[in-house]
């Protein structure tokens, strides 16, 4: 473990000898933030970030058995928080109270848990956030939710847009208790039941791995507030982008095509250590991001999606950071596309009291 791996040096070793060429002196002069925290008291943080496939792409009659050993892996890591690669129901609020800028179906709608709840999204975050303070105090006094709490609490993590934590109270319910009541009605129910058989990395993996490790929640970090480009032609904007990842791309295609072997096995460990790997990483990242900048366009479209690449990334970063704001020393557990995680080990390595995990060493 350490602020930084050594093949984050390699990727980014370049762009910063650019930036110390044309820095200004003053700028030069503010000194090595990376040392800042030399003589910092206290616990350091824990960041592990775990690249992944999106599930929804997995191979006909994928079982989610084959991420146990996954799951082993991640839960002796021990984490103290779990983010996903979700958009948080506080940003399709904000979305949906700018459907001009956003458009009107940036998020699923809430409609469904509104009426099972009586409800908006502010609301429900209101007693979300109300629910698991009181739940922290029944914890000193060694005071487990009931399962109607669960139900409960379920149920406004659906009316927060938060669907992720829902499913991981619905996965602590007892299966006797899975029922219609407190909140939870058969609309609802058949919601999270369908959240059983979705392949999707936040439920198969995440939330699976919360409610094992007895967690309320996990945290929503992905945003698209700043990548949605604003371009005259989009159908020109989009194809300019895969033209460029096309040209580029031919040895990821290849990488690509192992790995689709791999994604068939029964214990799907192996895959998750390729998709990890420091070379592949360095692939995906080449073929998505150099591929667009050295894209010839005359509207510059490979640049500008770069560019809104870069804001995401940074305020998922910026997002993961808030979670533990309040927590020094917490031990992290980031899931995002595997497409993200130099980004994040680059960015995340630089935050003050923070070290970045050896995934190849927690997945050995």
């Amino acid at each position: 473990m350490g602020k930084k791996i050594n093949w984050i040096r390699g990727l980014v070793s370049s762009f910063a000898a650019t930036a110390i060429v044309t820095l200004p002196l003053a700028a030069q002069a503010q000194g090595d933030l990376a040392t800042l925290d030399r003589d910092m008291v206290g616990p350091r943080s824990q960041i592990l970030v775990l690249g992944t496939m999106h599930l929804n792409s997995m191979p006909k009659g994928f079982n989610p058995a084959a991420l146990d050993g996954v799951l082993n892996r991640l839960a002796a890591f021990k984490p103290d928080i779990i983010t996903v690669e979700d958009q948080s129901g506080e940003e399709c609020d904000l979305a949906a109270r700018h459907p001009a800028k956003y458009g009107a179906e940036y998020c699923d709608p809430t409609d469904v848990a509104k009426a099972a709840t009586g409800l908006d999204v502010p609301a429900a975050m209101a007693e979300v956030d109300k629910t698991l303070k009181a739940w922290a105090a029944q914890s000193v006094r060694n005071q487990a939710p009931t399962p109607a709490q669960r139900r409960r609490l379920a149920a406004l993590f659906l009316a927060s847009n938060e669907l992720a934590s829902a499913y991981v109270q619905w996965l602590q319910l007892p299966e006797a208790e899975r029922h219609v009541g407190d909140s939870l009605d058969t609309a609802l129910i058949a919601k999270l039941r369908r959240m059983e058989t979705v392949n999707n990395e936040s439920y198969q993996l995440a939330a699976r791995l919360a409610a094992r490790l007895g967690f309320q929640q996990v945290y929503a970090v992905d945003n698209h507030t700043g990548d949605r480009i604003d371009v005259p032609d989009i159908k020109a904007f989009v194809k300019s982008i895969e033209a460029a990842w096309a040209a580029g791309g031919v040895v990821l295609s290849e990488r690509e095509k192992r790995e689709d072997v791999l994604s068939k096995a029964s214990d799907l460990l192996p895959l998750y250590r390729s998709i990890n790997d420091p070379e592949g990483l360095r692939i995906r990242a080449e073929a998505n991001v150099s591929a667009a900048l050295r894209a010839k366009s005359p509207e510059g479209y490979p640049q500008m999606w770069v560019a809104g690449w870069e804001i995401r990334n940074l305020r998922m970063v910026a997002n993961i950071r808030e979670t533990f704001r309040e927590r020094p020393g917490a031990r992290v557990l980031s899931i995002v596309g595997a497409t993200h995680k130099p980004w994040f080990d680059a960015w995340l390595g630089q935050l003050q009291g923070v070290d970045i995990v050896d995934v190849a060493a927690v997945l050995k």
